[in-house]
């Protein structure tokens, strides 16, 4: 319950509250899940480096739960290390836990966007479309690649 109301006041844009139910969550019965989600709270309020670390407690209560290795990829890259981030993405990609692989494949494709490997970033990019048509950020990230001219003759 403590964990839904994390949930809840997080999707509210209520951060620090948010914190304090992941914790009191995690008091209670320690999860992936908690510690993930209690990254993400602190991510939203700019501390980056503590939600890092929630996500290697997360990784090390379960090492099949894919959304801390997104996770620390995703904070990586907005620290500006893109290439600390590579295998963190890799290592959502195949994880056996994991919903939404359509995100570490369209966040492999920003950052080899960011180093000029514009055709891989293109395939990681139709990638994260295979596991979700749908979803919004890699078809602007294609459109932008033609828009800008990026795409090799």
């Amino acid at each position: 319950m403590l964990w839904k109301q994390g949930y809840m006041l997080h999707a509210s844009g209520e951060y620090e509250k948010a914190v304090r139910s992941f914790s009191e969550s995690i008091d209670l019965y320690p999860t992936a899940e908690a510690y993930t989600f209690r990254g993400w709270s602190l991510s939203m309020l700019g501390r980056l480096k503590e939600a890092i670390a929630e996500c290697k407690v997360a990784v090390e209560l379960d090492p099949d739960y894919g959304n801390p290795y997104n996770d620390i990829g995703v904070y990586l890259i907005d620290l500006g290390q893109p290439d600390e981030a590579i295998a963190w993405l890799e290592k959502a990609m195949r994880a056996e836990r994991y919903c939404c692989y359509e995100y570490p494949h369209f966040n492999l494709g920003r950052v080899l966007l960011m180093k000029g490997r514009v055709s891989e970033a293109k395939q990681s990019f139709k990638r994260a479309l295979s596991y979700d048509p749908d979803y919004l950020p890699p078809r602007m990230a294609l459109e932008f690649i033609r828009e800008q001219g990026l795409e090799p003759i």
